[in-house]
């Protein structure tokens, strides 16, 4: 998760805490949104300075390329709402926010020390697929997310004692459904899941590869409209021509002149 490199870097350095939560909800086959939480602790706003709120600002930039929208709760909270109309528009929206194209001009002002932070953590990793089998009238769809944070455990502060990325950081995914949804644990790096009701939550663990597999299905709300029209087109035909009997007309005879 490319996005969160530079503020995980300083984060570590100064003991503060960032919690990141990324839900995913599907409304049905054609609707859904990816939700956002960021939140930054008090320890690492106070000594971050602006750089902490111009990753904040570029996160706005980054949302709004592909389409979404962000909300602004507080100086050290923002709120990320990007829509989808499918499982390919996520998977592709999804890529392009967490792996944003790098700009020459940055307006980051990281100094030298959070860079040398920043160059541990090139090794992360973040890739979504979504997948479709359409049934016409539901769609059976898979999710399978992969990120590797394996490079958080290396990190260590001026060469002292490996830090422990879990007190200070505090990763999710989330995924809702409206008929719930099967979590696939065949992978070693599969994560176990927190099923509430129709949502399935899994805690991102620093310092390892995580993976998330998961099945379930969608109502195709495209399909069913187009068959519940065909089916009152019909209707009203079968009941105009078998069921309502025709109106009697009246047809005026000629009376025959000698």
């Amino acid at each position: 998760m490319r996005r969160v490199i530079c503020i995980v870097a300083i984060a570590l350095l100064l003991s503060g805490c960032v919690e990141y939560d990324v839900g995913t909800t599907f409304y049905n086959a054609n609707s859904g949104e990816l939700v956002q939480k960021i939140q930054l602790g008090d320890r690492l706003t106070s000594f971050s300075g602006e750089s902490v709120y111009d990753w904040l600002d570029d996160i706005q930039s980054s949302a709004r390329q592909v389409g979404g929208k962000t909300k602004r709760v507080s100086q050290k909270e923002l709120i990320v709402t990007i829509p989808f109309s499918s499982g390919h528009e996520l998977q592709e929206k999804f890529n392009k926010f967490f792996h944003p194209e790098r700009k020459k001009n940055s307006k980051s002002k990281v100094k030298s020390k959070d860079n040398r932070a920043n160059s541990e953590f090139n090794q992360i990793e973040s890739n979504l697929v979504v997948s479709d089998n359409n049934f016409i009238f539901f769609n059976r769809e898979r999710l399978i997310y992969n990120l590797d944070l394996r490079s958080l455990g290396l990190i260590s502060n001026k060469g002292n004692a490996l830090v422990n990325t879990d007190s200070i950081l505090d990763l999710e995914f989330v995924l809702n459904t409206p008929w719930g949804a099967k979590n696939i644990q065949k992978s070693e790096n599969a994560l176990p899941a927190d099923k509430q009701e129709d949502k399935l939550v899994w805690e991102l663990k620093s310092g390892k590869l995580n993976h998330v597999e998961v099945v379930f299905w969608l109502p195709n709300l495209f399909a069913i409209g187009t068959l519940l029209i065909v089916l009152f087109v019909w209707g009203g035909i079968f009941l105009r021509y078998t069921v309502i009997p025709l109106p009697a007309m009246d047809i005026p005879q000629k009376t025959a002149t000698e």
